[in-house]
């Protein structure tokens, strides 16, 4: 089944022409990399994710939905072939597996943001059902993946209470810094608000270290406190700071595709196996297979 040939438009060596040979039984989990805080690592975390968890049993679709269009371009798509992005299926009735693209990661496909997202609350506000609009638009391509990793934007504007509402499972990546756990704090308040509002699927699988140095004693302080504040949902995997990781973007690839037998790329496959053993618990009809 041919999704779209959109005119054959390239980046990198992949067009943007999506091929499905067949219809999944199973419908996607989908999974929220979410933070109100900028700055924590949310694009490392989805794309690099993303990349581990994609597999030939395993297809993976990453929706960019900052308008900075970080993990996109991360991804290799030029700035000036980001349309149709996420904004354009959100807001202009774009069909959305006409607007995924391939990547240089295979199994891993893309739905690109752009800088149109700067404007969507604007946009979300006059439609009915404004905040499931984008859970409406992923129902048409959940059948044809089995996970789908959402780069959230930053803050709880009303296009992030949109993916908090569309997802399955938040993973929430945190920078162990000296406010980190009244960080947490205040974003745990958040979404209970929106719980209670507009009652989401959504369940927080897990807390994730990022750009952690243990060398540095107030480091090493500050996820003893994150520790202590969130116990158990805390994860093992900790993504610590290293060349390899922070050159890769510079590289428009996948820290797996830059440096694949870096640190950074086993914590990355650790990582990945600790959400799908999480997952486990909060899957409903899709089925995730190792």
């Amino acid at each position: 089944m041919c999704l779209h040939n959109s005119g054959g438009i390239m980046f990198g060596a992949f067009p943007r022409r999506i091929v499905v040979d067949r219809m999944p039984e199973r419908l996607a989990v989908i999974i929220g990399v979410f933070n109100n805080k900028g700055g924590v690592g949310k694009t490392t975390i989805s794309v690099n994710l993303a990349a581990a968890l994609a597999s030939p049993r395993r297809r993976l679709l990453l929706v960019d939905l900052d308008s900075q269009a970080s993990a996109s371009l991360w991804l290799g798509v030029p700035r000036n072939q980001l349309r149709p992005s996420a904004a354009s299926v959100l807001f202009e009735k774009y069909p959305i597996l006409k607007a995924i693209r391939h990547t240089a990661t295979p199994h891993l496909d893309l739905l690109p943001g752009s800088l149109d997202l700067a404007n969507a609350d604007v946009a979300l506000c006059s439609m009915r059902g404004r905040e499931v609009a984008l859970d409406r638009v992923l129902e048409r391509a959940k059948p044809h993946y089995d996970v789908i990793v959402l780069d959230c934007p930053p803050g709880m504007s009303l296009l992030a209470v949109n993916a908090v509402l569309a997802c399955d499972a938040l993973l929430i990546p945190v920078c162990p810094e000296p406010l980190a756990s009244e960080s947490l704090d205040t974003l745990f308040l958040a979404l209970q608000r929106v719980r209670a509002r507009l009652v989401p699927r959504s369940r927080v699988i897990g807390v994730v270290l990022t750009a952690v140095d243990p060398s540095r004693k107030p480091t090493r302080d500050a996820i003893e406190r994150l520790r202590a504040a969130v116990r158990d949902r805390l994860l093992n995997t900790e993504i610590r700071w290293t060349a390899a990781l922070s050159e890769a973007p510079r590289a428009r690839k996948t820290v797996f595709a830059h440096a694949a037998r870096s640190a950074s790329a086993d914590q990355f496959r650790r990582l990945a196996g600790e959400v799908l053993q999480r997952l486990q618990s909060i899957r409903h009809s899709a089925t995730i297979s190792n």
